[in-house]
């Protein structure tokens, strides 16, 4: 596994680069590794309550520099019109759980079973070398119908994927 570096200090304009600051600079805003989840389990709910959607995945970041790029994609249905659910990215630690995104009233519409894939970006710095586990909830936030995740109809999968990038 790559080992996380950190940035050599500022260059001065007209100096020549050095091999040692060159190989600083290769370590710097790197890739150390890569976490996907998929799900194709269906939850579902009437209630304003969170409730896990089953999307989730671990990592354990090798600095307390580095950064996590969380990228998701959720399935997300409503059997009738008019219902709005929303979505959020929650990072568990042993010790904590956090809200880190949420996103509100992402199938409202009037057309009766609205579905939708939906997809959302966050980029967390966790300062933990701990495994971290995220993972997304969802509710009803307003209407009379039920909203689903994963549901039973065309591509009824929803993706997470961890990226860890070197600071």
């Amino acid at each position: 596994m790559a080992t996380a570096t950190n940035l050599p200090a500022a260059q001065t304009t007209g100096a020549v680069l050095t091999a040692a600051y060159m190989n600083d600079l290769r370590g710097a805003f790197r890739i150390l590794q890569v976490v996907n989840a998929v799900t194709t389990t269906s939850v579902s709910t009437t209630s304003a309550t969170y409730t896990d959607t089953t999307l989730s995945a671990s990592i354990a970041p090798q600095s307390t520099s580095s950064k996590i790029i969380v990228a998701y994609s959720q399935n997300v249905y409503s059997n009738g019109s008019t219902t709005g659910a929303d979505i959020q990215l929650v990072r568990n630690l042993p010790s904590a759980n956090t809200v880190l995104q949420t996103n509100r009233d992402i199938t409202y519409g009037t057309a009766s079973g609205t579905l939708g894939q939906f997809t959302f970006l966050y980029v967390d710095s966790p300062n933990t070398t701990s495994a971290i586990t995220y993972k997304t909830r969802f509710n009803r936030s307003n209407g009379v119908n039920t909203i689903f995740v994963q549901a039973n109809t065309t591509n009824g999968e929803s993706n997470i994927i961890l990226m860890e990038v070197s600071a």
